[in-house]
């Protein structure tokens, strides 16, 4: 029997929180800690005797709620869950508890808690002590580590742990006697204690979706060796695995574990590369969120399976979209991915090597379409359904759906039209060309605010689109619409794109054309800016609008410029270029430079931004030269729709912003004459298979050297003694201590393996990112041509075969 309790005046209004026999639900109810709180007080002996209890963890007021539960001596199951509010992308949002009271050791009759999808860090001592406890759910919290008392709970049958932060878990984990189902899935295990095998009655112990290398042997397997593990140089490229398998850990943070056994002998190449548009085919909707991984030989078959782990960039939490490493074999594809989200990271297993890199795609559904038909179901908007009758197909074929909601708000800011709507936009698609052999049936929602009751016929039209040539065609007048109260239904016979549109303009495919093209721009910022020790050094950047305040924020303590540029529209994968203009000049020699122009790719996802060091003609001596930068497009990526490539015509269709510089009087003479000074001896740093730095290169480098010149130079391991003689023996001209400084510390390191990697990680200490990339561009442009001269003799890695590898060792 359900009582209703009025509550108290001016704090809760009208209370209708229910108090069922020995059970109190409150985690269902608005201001449930609230309704708690006054029910106490009001029914406070009714409330002692209550055996089940839920709150919500999400309302700030849950900690006075805290301190009444110990109150409730008869409690036998406790859930104190977070996870019931969601945030603008639909994620669930943890609760509020990161610890609990002390006198929660009260409750000795506590046989069932859960306080998954909170904020503990740790496991509250208190919980330890309850002897009763047969069921302990922690999952979805930031738990690092268990504590070594976990062992007391004696009684402890389930045990959830999945999707914490947990790196080791406590040898006392084997005293869980009663122990017979443990999830510890998707944490951050790399090894496990042996003891954990001594569990006696644990038959369900899930540990996937964990980095674990090792396996106890007291879990039935036998114990394998422990893998060596090398760490790669920045200037190294390749290494060699042999049968006993091995773990390479590369600079960026890429991971590659080779298996024992997986190779008998071979010489491996990675290289890790900035994303090419004309390479890296982006489908719609697509978001990159890594650089490129290129493992060489191609195609090598291994024996078991290769794991790759690749770093990514962040994405905003986004239940409509999903993280998959794509890989080209013939053609690009996804493979099955598992992500880590706390560490940042995506793994998959391979049998081959390729190119790889992480994106952010629309989720997709699949199934297998059997004889006997079957449905489908989106987990985006699971009101999307494909019905497949028995018959629809003579042999299995599979199928893929993709869902794109398109909010209302968004519609009518595009369209500048209150009245129009649109349901989701529906992807199917399928492994065949082939037509189904009966019709197959689909479940479209009305769009937003339209219902059955409401409905008005000749404003709902159903739009097919066309994904090759992004068209949008009416097609209400070739299918039978059948409306419920909430959905749209009808009958296809093939797969293509669907759309709801509910409006009264009259062509419908042309507005819907233009709304697409549009929900794939990004409207994106342009930055300049001067570093304030060093106004010739410029950062460039272009930034997506919602991150530009948070990006100007950060730079503002280094930098200074004008305001961002205007708003502009861009492409995931577009490339464009920045011109520097009105007598400010940059070295054309760099390997990103064409025409003049520094070259950029945007991915939205990714910085898109260099430093560069710039330079003018013009006199300095008496006047500061005012210049600028302006973007202009270059070529666009593939799919673009035909009405945006036709906007670019006439000769200011490529331009995209303009943006001032100045260059300020000079204040000494060390700009006065150029850097070069041809005293110095021909030096070669790195070799062939690495890339060259030549003095050519260091002179240039030299002449983006300013008064920092000595921290540099202690960054780069030369002594203050040193440093001070070279500052003195040229105590009347800078430009030589720099050369001075460079060349000394070149000469020291010529025959020194890793000393380009010494001199890179010496620019970024010394916060000089512009010349660190630099070198590394340097480096990598004379290692492409190394590789590619090498490739068209017959003498690449591809064509070796194990006596190569075994000369190598």
């Amino acid at each position: 029997m359900a009582e209703s309790l009025p509550g108290e005046v001016g704090n809760i209004g009208k209370a209708d929180v229910h108090l069922a026999d020995n059970r109190l639900n409150l985690d269902v109810f608005p201001n449930s800690t609230g309704r708690f709180s006054v029910l106490y007080k009001t029914r406070k002996a009714e409330v002692q005797q209550v055996e089940f209890l839920r709150l919500n963890c999400n309302e700030e007021q849950i900690d006075s709620s805290l301190a009444i539960v110990p109150e409730l001596r008869r409690l036998k199951s406790l859930v104190l869950k977070g996870g019931h509010l969601k945030d603008e992308y639909g994620a669930c949002q943890r609760g509020l508890l990161a610890t609990l009271p002390v006198e929660f050791r009260h409750l000795q009759h506590l046989t069932h808690l859960d306080l998954s999808f909170n904020s503990f860090t740790s496991v509250p001592e208190c919980v330890t002590e309850l002897k009763e406890l047969t069921v302990l759910l922690l999952s979805h919290n930031q738990l690092a580590t268990l504590p070594g008392s976990i062992g007391k709970l004696a009684k402890l049958t389930f045990l959830s742990l999945m999707k914490n932060q947990l790196r080791v878990l406590p040898g006392s984990i084997n005293e869980l006697a009663a122990l017979q189902r443990a999830n510890i899935s998707e944490n951050e295990l790399e090894q496990l204690p042996d003891e954990i095998g001594n569990l006696p009655n644990c038959a369900q112990l899930d540990l996937s979706g964990n980095r674990l290398t090792t396996i106890p042997s007291s879990l039935g397997c036998a114990k394998p060796k422990d893998i060596p593990v090398r760490y790669l140089a920045s200037d190294t490229d390749s290494f060699i695995v042999t049968t006993e398998g091995c773990k390479v850990v590369l600079p960026c943070g890429i991971e590659i574990h080779f298996p024992p056994e997986a190779l008998s002998l071979a010489v491996i190449t990675c290289r890790v590369i900035s994303p090419d548009p004309q390479q890296v085919k982006l489908t719609h909707h697509d978001f990159l969120l890594s650089q490129v991984l290129e493992l060489l030989p191609h195609g090598i078959q291994f024996e078991k399976e290769v794991l790759i782990w690749m770093p990514y960039i962040p994405p905003q939490s986004d239940h409509q979209r999903e993280l998959v490493i794509r890989t080209f074999s013939e053609s690009w594809s996804d493979l099955d991915t598992k992500v880590f989200e706390s560490q940042y990271l995506a793994c998959c297993s391979v049998l081959h090597f390729s190119w790889f890199l992480v994106i952010s795609r629309l989720k997709e559904n699949k199934c297998t379409v059997p004889l006997e038909g079957t449905r489908l179901f989106s987990s985006v908007d699971p009101n999307i359904k494909v019905t497949f009758p028995a018959g629809a197909v003579t042999e299995s074929r599979k199928v893929k759906m993709q869902v794109l909601p398109v909010a209302a708000g968004d519609l009518h800011e595009l369209l500048q039209d209150q009245d129009s709507m649109a349901s989701p936009l529906l992807c199917l698609s399928q492994n065949t060309t082939d037509n189904f052999l009966k019709p197959v049936k689909i479940q479209l929602p009305l769009p937003s605010g339209v219902t059955g009751l409401n409905l008005d016929r000749s404003k709902l039209h159903l739009l097919h689109g066309d994904p090759e040539v992004q068209d949008w065609k009416d097609i209400t007048n070739q299918v039978v619409l059948e409306f419920t109260h909430l959905y749209a239904l009808f009958e296809v016979d093939h797969f293509s794109w669907y759309w709801l549109w509910y409006t009264t303009k009259t062509y419908v495919g042309g507005i819907a054309k233009k709304v697409y093209e549009r929900l794939r721009r990004w409207q994106v910022n342009f930055l300049v800016l001067q570093r304030k020790k060093d106004p010739e050094q410029i950062f460039l950047q272009c930034v997506p609008k919602h991150k530009v305040e948070t990006v100007c924020k950060k730079l503002e303590t280094r930098y200074r410029g004008p305001e961002p540029s205007d708003i502009v529209e861009m492409f995931e994968g577009e490339q464009f270029f920045a011109g520097f203009e009105k007598g400010i000049k940059i070295d054309s020699d760099r390997p990103d430079c064409v025409d003049g122009r520094i070259g950029f790719t945007f991915y939205s996802h990714l910085k898109n931004s260099k430093e560069v060091y710039v330079s003018t003609e013009a006199d300095r001596k008496t006047k500061a030269v005012k210049g600028q930068v302006s973007f202009y497009r270059g070529s666009l990526p593939e799919n673009i729709p035909e009405e945006a490539a036709k906007k670019r015509k006439g000769p200011d269709s490529m331009w995209l912003a303009t943006l001032p510089i100045k260059l300020p009087k000079q204040k000494s003479k060390f700009h006065d004459e150029p850097r070069m000074d041809p005293s110095y001896p021909p030096l070669n740093l790195g070799d062939e298979e690495t890339g060259y730095l030549t003095e050519a290169n260091l002179l240039s480098i030299a002449r983006r050297i300013g008064p920092e010149w000595q921290n540099i130079g202690i960054n780069l391991g030369l002594s203050y003694s040193q440093l001070e003689r070279i500052g003195y023996n040229h105590r009347d001209d800078l430009d030589k201590q720099i050369l001075e400084m460079l060349f000394t510390w070149a000469q020291c390191n010529e025959s020194v393996p890793g000393c380009i990697s010494q001199l890179i990680q010496a620019m970024k200490k010394s916060d000089r990112e512009d010349i660190a990339e630099e070198i590394h561009c340097i480096i990598e442009l004379g290692r492409r041509k190394y590789h590619d001269s090498i490739r068209r003799v017959g003498l690449s890695q591809e064509s070796s075969n194990e006596d190569s590898a075994i000369a190598m060792v």
